[in-house]
């Protein structure tokens, strides 16, 4: 499994975008599926997006659908995450995961491993 570490997160005024990235080091990161997933205070993480090892398919919760895009580059072990018309109930610590296999899976124990994570607060 790869090492992960996010960026990208911040305060940003409801309606607003920001864009996460998470960079992969290690030799596996081309052939494992990737996901999102997000924490709020006081509530369990939950999957946001997810990716399969080609980047072909992609897959988001009902939340996010239609405002959030989850791409991935391989030749830079870089995954990220397009975040459009936020909303102060995504206000969460995001976590970028690696998953076990190629295919893409909404479901934590697909996931090897996580980032430290990085904070998005979003303001109304």
């Amino acid at each position: 499994q790869d090492q992960l570490v996010e960026s990208g997160g911040g305060l940003v005024q409801a309606g607003g975008s920001l864009r996460l990235s998470c960079v992969a080091s290690g030799r596996t990161f081309n052939s494992r599926a990737m996901g999102w997933f997000r924490q709020a205070p006081g509530k369990a993480r939950e999957w946001v997006a997810a990716i399969d090892r080609t980047g072909a398919g992609t897959y988001y919760a009902d939340s996010v659908k239609g405002r959030f895009a989850i791409s991935r580059e391989n030749a830079e072990n870089r995954l990220l995450l397009r975040m459009n018309s936020l909303k102060p109930e995504d206000t969460a610590v995001y976590y970028c995961a690696q998953g076990r296999g190629s295919f893409a899976y909404s479901t934590q124990d697909q996931y090897i491993s996580y980032g430290q994570g990085t904070q998005v607060t979003v303001s109304s």
